[in-house]
């Protein structure tokens, strides 16, 4: 019932849009139509911003990596720094990205969100946390296409807490952040809050939770989450 809804609010998007958001809700509608992951591309992608509150705080980086039959395309990874109103302030403590190295980049708020949606058209969107990214994304679409976007994405903290939850176990505080679920599959530790570091972080989390043999074959809605 879910996926059928939230499938509905898609083509509801599709038939408001007539302007360049279009075209990307039309290919991922196409996307949905597999019956699973199988022949779907895929990218994971990280932001970094300046905090938490999508209505207050802004994206300062973005990175992705394609993945295509259970591999991470390296050499096809992007990563784009973006300039903000202001100060990053005492963020930057966290990222590692300070005033100067924005002022030198050229894309703006609203045109990496035309960049991203280019690089990801066509493919399916990995995140950790998917529900405050696209809460970021959502805020610029309202202001470059007058319109929220409300998208379907992988989230490998939601398969992760899933999984957690079906195996009994005790969701502790921390334990489904990006770092503490890749220790459980004995992944290596990377440092963090490096948008292409943690986008690799990511799809590395995502094939190893779910075996490329095994999640090729199952239904695509298993995987979906709606932001």
């Amino acid at each position: 019932m879910a996926g059928w809804w939230n499938r509905w609010r898609l083509q509801y998007q599709l038939w408001r849009a007539d302007d360049g958001l279009a075209d990307y809700l039309s290919a991922l509608q196409l996307l949905l139509q597999q019956p699973s992951l199988e022949h779907i591309p895929l990218v994971a992608v990280d932001l970094e911003m300046t905090g938490l509150n999508a209505q207050q705080d802004q994206i300062i980086s973005v990175g992705l990596i394609p993945i295509e039959h259970g591999r991470l395309l390296l050499g096809k990874a992007q990563h784009r720094l973006v300039n903000i109103a202001g100060s990053v302030g005492q963020s930057a403590a966290i990222h590692g990205i300070v005033d100067r190295q924005l002022q030198e980049t050229t894309l703006t708020q609203q045109e990496m969100l035309i960049w991203l949606l280019q690089m990801t058209y066509g493919k399916l969107m990995i995140f950790h946390h998917g529900m405050l990214d696209i809460a970021f994304l959502s805020k610029l679409s309202q202001q470059v296409y007058q319109r929220p976007l409300h998208l379907p994405v992988i989230d490998t903290l939601q398969i992760e807490q899933r999984r957690l939850m079906r195996d009994r176990h005790v969701i502790e505080q921390g334990s489904l952040r990006l770092h503490a679920c890749r220790r459980r599959y004995r992944l290596p530790a990377y440092a963090a809050h490096n948008a292409l570091i943690d986008a690799t972080a990511c799809g590395e989390l995502f094939l190893a939770q779910t075996s490329f043999s095994h999640w090729s074959r199952q239904p695509l809605d298993d995987y979906l989450f709606w932001f």
